[in-house]
């Protein structure tokens, strides 16, 4: 089995989901007691969001690439980081370490998911410094033939300040489910044909089953089965 390197901590409420999800698939595959070989290495979430609420995303990188670093001399094969937002500076943390130790980039098993329910216009919740970022937008639409739209402005402030102000403190209220679901709506009648939870906290606040005709994409629950599937086959 190959070892996982994740960059953890932003928030460690999504990390612990991770490392839940892929030794749950891990064990589904090889059965018995099996589970993933994992290394963690978490950054501090007040680091985090520091540098993405100042747009300070050269130094964010390059505390991230310690991390990285550091996973690649612990033994990892392979290595995911926990956040969506954080990957449009993947490039620049993982310099260095990627042409031995890749990246799993939270976008693949995203886009193997869209494409496979057929859908090409989908719509993408996050922080919003993911929702106001072409970096994504950009990614689906050049390696998967994907259109991605994203809300308002004042609806990202809105998906922005429940992330920060409740999700990465484990609070998951009634109000901001519902005005995440409102906004949904609004951008299936924008011609979304899915949702993607771009960032890894939201798919605990709502779930596929508070609408079930919008296809909504979790990156969380995607990109740790991908993971898993990765380590254990290869």
């Amino acid at each position: 089995m190959k070892t996982i390197g994740i960059i953890g901590g932003s928030t460690d409420i999504a990390t612990v989901e991770y490392y839940n999800l892929i030794n749950k698939h891990v064990r589904e595959e090889l059965g018995g007691l099996h589970t993933a070989e994992i290394i963690i290495n978490s950054m501090d979430l007040a680091n985090s969001a520091h540098y993405v609420n100042h747009e300070l995303w050269d130094e964010g990188a390059e505390y991230l690439r310690t991390k990285a670093q550091s996973l690649a001399r612990a033994g990892a094969d392979f290595i995911i980081c926990v956040s969506n937002t954080w990957h449009r500076v993947s490039d620049q943390f993982m310099a260095g370490v990627a042409d031995t130790v890749p990246l799993l980039h939270i976008a693949e098993p995203t886009a193997e998911a869209i494409k496979g329910k057929g859908l090409r216009k989908v719509a993408l919740l996050g922080t919003k410094a993911t929702m106001s970022s072409p970096y994504l937008p950009d990614l689906f639409a050049k390696d998967h033939g994907l259109e991605i739209i994203v809300p308002t402005d004042k609806d990202q402030e809105l998906i922005n300040t429940v992330i920060f102000a409740e999700l990465s403190y484990n609070q998951f209220t009634d109000a901001s489910r519902n005005a995440y679901l409102e906004i949904i709506d609004e951008l299936a009648s924008r011609g979304a044909q899915g949702v993607i939870l771009g960032c890894t906290e939201i798919g605990l606040l709502v779930s596929q089953s508070d609408r079930p005709d919008i296809p909504m994409f979790d990156t969380l629950r995607l990109h740790a089965k991908a993971a898993a599937m990765k380590a254990v086959h290869g």
